[in-house]
């Protein structure tokens, strides 16, 4: 029998690439994931060291994305991230050998990872601007969507796939199949042949970053949104990935309880991908608000939905939430968004969003402690849900539609 692939991959060739190469590199995302902690425990490393690593790879993407968005704007976005990949896969490969033959040290992951993070800061924003170069406008949003439904379907399989090879290989073989996706990446990315974007003249660094800064702040519909989601980011995320577990110990049978919950939330979320590839909305951005309003009711649907089942078929409905909100997001800004200034404006919005992701969850544990668990839920989604539901009263949301914006229209 026939696999009945999207039309976006049987007849877009070069988005096909990018996105068999992306397909396996983000499988190897998520084994990293899982096989990095084991990797910092298996060397004698503690709960702290494990911190210190994993921040060893996030604070260098925020201090170095925005520099990444200006890169990405000023030369091939494609080779951008075949660099980024090649150092990808060179740091994976060091840790393994390392950690075979048993010399790995905890410095020795910190200092990897810190250059596996820089590498990635370039990479995120030159891939948001590279897919609308590989595939025709009106097939954006399907290949978005198949984008977001391979991350979705990792949420499900890749820890399975990664304990797998944890308990095979140990850590170092899991991260050696890392540095493998990278490779594969890197093969396709050196195939892929994008149309010809607008490449920025190199100049002043800060004044091409102003720039970048100036379409956020002139579009009312960016700067909206991008807030909206630093509030889901900062305020709504914690609950899921810190305090979520913590309430699941105590009232949902523990491990095994939360993992049903996180595999609704997955399953969730790619029936959100599924959706997004066959549904255009013609107000999409309008979409987008009422699902990230949905996908704001977590902390509430954690803290006070009440049977394990009741919570699982939530979290699986805001998991489509989710996955609407991210593709409808996403394709607003390749649609509407001057291409030569994409990956600036791309850089911005990761550095909110995933920057406020740690302080969130840096705040959440202390202030359940000091004002009780399901108060603080409590607090989050009054936070949360209103800052959503903000969204509607902005003309700009409202308004945009499927097709880009032209010079007369203000947003």
């Amino acid at each position: 029998m026939r696999i009945p692939w999207p039309a976006v991959l049987r007849e877009e060739r070069q988005f096909a690439l990018l996105f068999a190469g992306q397909a396996w590199s983000s499988l190897g995302d998520r084994v990293t994931f899982v096989a990095l902690p084991f990797a910092v425990l298996s060397i004698g490393g503690s709960a702290a060291d494990v911190g210190w690593v994993i921040a060893a790879a996030t604070v260098p993407f925020l201090l170095f994305t925005l520099v990444g968005g200006v890169w990405a704007d000023r030369l091939p976005r494609h080779r951008v991230m075949l660099v980024s990949d090649i150092v990808r896969c060179g740091t994976q490969v060091v840790a393994a050998v390392l950690l075979f033959t048993g010399d790995a040290r905890v410095w020795h992951l910190v200092a990897l990872m810190g250059i596996f993070g820089t590498a990635d800061a370039f990479f995120s924003p030159a891939m948001s601007g590279l897919v609308p170069l590989t595939v025709s406008p009106e097939r954006l949003q399907e290949a978005n969507a198949l984008r977001g439904f391979v991350m979705s379907a990792g949420l499900v399989a890749g820890p399975a796939v990664a304990g797998g090879l944890v308990v095979v290989f140990g850590p170092g073989g899991a991260l050696a199949v890392d540095a493998l996706t990278f490779a594969v990446s890197a093969v396709y990315l050196a195939r892929l042949r994008p149309r010809a974007g607008t490449v920025e003249e190199a100049g002043d660094f800060l004044a091409e970053l102003r720039d970048g800064f100036r379409a956020v702040r002139t579009r009312s519909w960016v700067w909206s949104t991008l807030t909206a989601a630093a509030v889901y980011h900062l305020v709504v995320l914690p609950s899921v990935f810190v305090l979520g577990p913590v309430l699941a110990e105590r009232e949902l049978g523990g491990a095994k309880g939360w993992a049903v919950v996180v595999a609704a939330f997955g399953v969730g979320s790619i029936v959100g991908d599924v959706i997004a590839m066959r549904w255009r909305p013609a107000r999409p951005l309008l979409v987008a608000a009422a699902a990230l309003t949905v996908a704001s009711c977590q902390a509430l649907i954690i803290g006070g939905a009440g049977s394990l089942a009741v919570i699982a078929v939530l979290e699986g409905v805001t998991g489509v939430a989710v996955a609407l909100f991210f593709t409808l997001w996403e394709t607003a800004l390749q649609t509407h968004i001057p291409e030569g200034s994409l990956s600036r404006v791309t850089s911005f919005d990761l550095l909110v969003t995933v920057g406020s992701m740690p302080v969130g969850m840096a705040l959440a544990g202390p202030a359940a402690d000091a004002f009780g668990l399901h108060p603080t839920l409590m607090v989050m989604t009054l936070v949360g849900v209103p800052s959503a539901l903000a969204l509607f009263a902005v003309r700009g949301v409202r308004r945009l539609g499927r097709e880009p914006e032209t010079a007369h229209v203000r947003m």
